[in-house]
């Protein structure tokens, strides 16, 4: 009679003991957080002091400037709408020629990586153009699609699409083939292949790219603006750097870091989302 009833009570004891267990680890993740979310603010706090406190003392403001000074300007930028006016063009090339180079070099790396003999006579060409060093292509865009947002877009595209190319082909090498096979047995169709097993089993290779890629999009724009743009944060640094505006410099630099981490910030929420249930 006890051995039944100790039967019975097990799984809610089991139960009881599981829920506990789980709120357990959910607080010890949020203090984890917590304490991360501090320490970060607490190192950004001493690099900004000392780089604050130092300056005009140890080394000369007018080499590197002060935080509060370029505070100063983000402040007078946003006043004046010159903000809004140059982070909107560099954005907006960062985010489409993102866009475009994710999915033409992802498409490129599954094609690669299950091409067969075609992926060993391509590998070396494509280690020759990933070796190009892009930023001496800046000009040459420039010179072929003009100075606009088209020759900006292009160089984004060139930073950012061997990065998803080797990233998708090492997911597809490291992945389950035997699925594939399968999805062949019950004779679906390639596109099946492709949605139901190909990119959900790529897609941490994917969002790693994709998180690579924000700060090389932004390098990619940067650069462009920098040989030739009358509009964007690299017009602003390069115009800056003409007047010795060290200030006007370090304010574009900062800007560009700011949106770098933002973007990296939201491509972690969506994969959060993306790997809730994985």
């Amino acid at each position: 009679m006890s051995a039944s009833n100790s039967a019975k009570v097990n799984p809610s004891v089991s139960d009881y003991s599981d829920d506990i267990a789980q709120k357990q680890y959910k607080g010890y993740l949020r203090k984890e957080k917590l304490s991360t979310a501090i320490g970060r603010i607490i190192v950004g706090i001493i690099i900004l002091g000392l780089w604050e406190g130092l300056s005009g003392r140890l080394f000369n403001e007018f080499w590197l400037s002060k935080p509060s000074a370029i505070i100063k300007r983000i402040y007078e930028l946003a006043v004046s709408g010159d903000l809004w006016f140059h982070v909107s063009f560099t954005l907006q090339e960062a985010l489409i020629g993102l866009a475009i180079g994710m999915v033409i070099g992802t498409l490129a790396g599954i094609l690669l990586a299950l091409s067969g003999k075609i992926d060993k006579w391509l590998s070396p060409y494509i280690m020759a153009l990933y070796s190009l060093p892009r930023v001496a292509l800046a000009p040459l865009f420039v010179v072929w699609f003009g100075i606009g947002m088209t020759s900006k877009i292009i160089m984004v595209i060139a930073m950012v699409v061997f990065v998803a190319l080797y990233n998708a082909y090492e997911g597809i090498k490291n992945m389950d083939h035997d699925l594939i096979d399968m999805m062949k047995t019950y004779k679906a169709g390639k596109m099946k292949v492709l949605t139901w097993v190909i990119l959900p089993s790529i897609t941490v290779w994917i969002l790693n790219s994709l998180r690579l890629n924000i700060g090389m999009a932004l390098i990619g724009a940067v650069i462009a603006e920098l040989v030739g743009s009358n509009q964007g944060l690299g017009y602003y640094i390069t115009y800056s750097s003409s007047l010795l505006d060290i200030t006007g410099v370090f304010t574009g630099l900062v800007l560009i870091m700011i949106i770098a981490v933002i973007l990296e910030q939201f491509i972690i929420q969506l994969e959060k989302r993306l790997l809730k249930h994985r």
